[in-house]
């Protein structure tokens, strides 16, 4: 019988896998220094076009407390919960990143979706990087700053779920089947006061 019980991934082995079955999800574990996290922390809430996220429900566009943006090698249009979005020019932070990020994961990205949570009561439901623009199966690569925040996952099927702690500085690779067969969110918490940002790097086909 599977254990539909969160299992709390405790590794931060590049090479081992934290998904029990059907996906690839990798935790490389601090990877920028705090000096270095620290640094391009303060850079992207000083020179990124923070912008709240729009979401279609019941018909109507609503807006997110959460901040977005959306950058890439060129223009990309990208659609998702019901609104479309025009990737930015890379700036000189986003591209030293992901020279980091690129090298770190032996994989090339062309596009950066960016998310602010100015604290806790912030989240993500859950959901799956599915859309139909993204490279199937493709590495996506999730880059954590700020506050430390806990990110889970849940089979589609056996509800199973898997959490992590996102440390500030820290990677984390999806790939494989992943988003075919798993959902992720981030949880909301009331114990966390300060702001985190993520970056996940994708390849964007089109």
């Amino acid at each position: 019988m599977i254990n539909t019980g969160d299992l709390f991934a405790q590794c931060n082995l590049p090479n081992q896998n934290l998904l029990p079955q059907d996906g690839e999800v990798y935790y490389h574990g601090v990877v920028f220094d705090q000096t270095q996290a620290d640094h391009y922390f303060k850079q992207l809430m000083q020179d990124i076009d923070w912008q709240a996220d729009q979401a279609q429900f019941a018909g109507k566009i609503i807006k997110t407390a959460r901040k977005v943006a959306w950058h890439g090698d060129q223009a990309f249009r990208y659609r998702y919960s019901g609104v479309e979005k025009i990737a930015k020019p890379w700036t000189p932070t986003l591209l030293s990143i992901k020279e980091i990020i690129e090298k770190k994961s032996k994989t090339t990205y062309n596009s950066c979706l960016l998310n602010l949570y100015h604290d806790g009561s912030e989240g993500m439901a859950w959901h799956s990087d599915g859309e139909k623009d993204l490279r199937e199966g493709a590495a996506i690569a999730s880059v954590s700053f700020g506050a430390e925040r806990r990110f889970m996952f849940k089979h589609k099927q056996s509800k199973q779920k898997v959490a992590i702690v996102l440390a500030h500085g820290s990677l984390l690779i999806m790939q494989g089947e992943t988003q075919k067969h798993w959902l992720h969110r981030l949880p909301p918490t009331m114990k966390v006061t300060e702001p985190r940002i993520n970056l996940t790097f994708r390849t964007i086909e089109q």
